[in-house]
């Protein structure tokens, strides 16, 4: 009997996972930042936290529309547009493809911040719509974060940080690891069915 209801317990609880979320988190690590007056782009950036999993799970890539006012040194604006990936490897039960695809649906600023100690930092910052893996369209923001240049400005490329995208997911929806979660739940049922029988026989 012990050995049914804890298989139960095994198939019910991945379930929970597709209550209602109001949001989804994901992170990124490392990656070149490029600036022109054609957009900034990032590429090479590792996937490192999806929802609530952790890991080398993919990559974040993106580009933006063209520069619209300022300059890359001291503060910029840049025309929404351009394309924003995010990719799962399948690591640690994370989504194997696209997560995430879309577009910056108004204007992307770039920060100049300017530290106590003369130093400088830079943000990149805008609003985001597209499609989620689950075929959901979710909208969202994206954050990235230029790692210290020291007293120097920007040029034409630096490594960041990391950065952050935050996509508010409507209805009920799985995070990106929650389908392989929910595999194994319908495998604990299957599993409950075939102690059933073995304890009847």
């Amino acid at each position: 009997m012990k050995r049914i209801v804890w298989l139960f317990l095994l198939a019910v609880a991945p379930l929970t996972a597709f209550a209602s979320t109001s949001s989804v988190d994901f992170k990124n690590a490392g990656g070149t930042l490029s600036g022109s007056s054609a957009g900034l782009t990032l590429s090479g950036s590792t996937l490192t936290d999806a929802g609530s999993i952790m890991g080398d799970l993919g990559s974040v890539s993106f580009s933006t529309g063209a520069l619209t006012s300022g300059n890359l040194q001291q503060g910029s604006t840049f025309a929404g547009g351009g394309t924003i990936t995010i990719d799962g490897n399948g690591t640690n039960g994370v989504f194997n493809g696209p997560i995430f695809t879309g577009t910056f649906t108004g204007p992307i600023t770039w920060t100049l911040v300017t530290l106590a100690n003369g130093t400088h930092n830079y943000t990149m910052s805008g609003v985001l719509a597209g499609t989620y893996f689950t075929g959901v369209t979710v909208s969202g923001a994206v954050i990235d974060l230029t790692k210290n240049i020291g007293k120097g400005f920007f040029g034409t490329s630096v490594t960041i940080v990391g950065g952050d995208t935050n996509l508010a997911v409507p209805g009920v929806v799985p995070e990106p690891g929650s389908l392989t979660l929910f595999g194994t739940g319908l495998l604990a049922l299957a599993g409950v069915g075939v102690v059933r029988r073995k304890l009847k026989a």
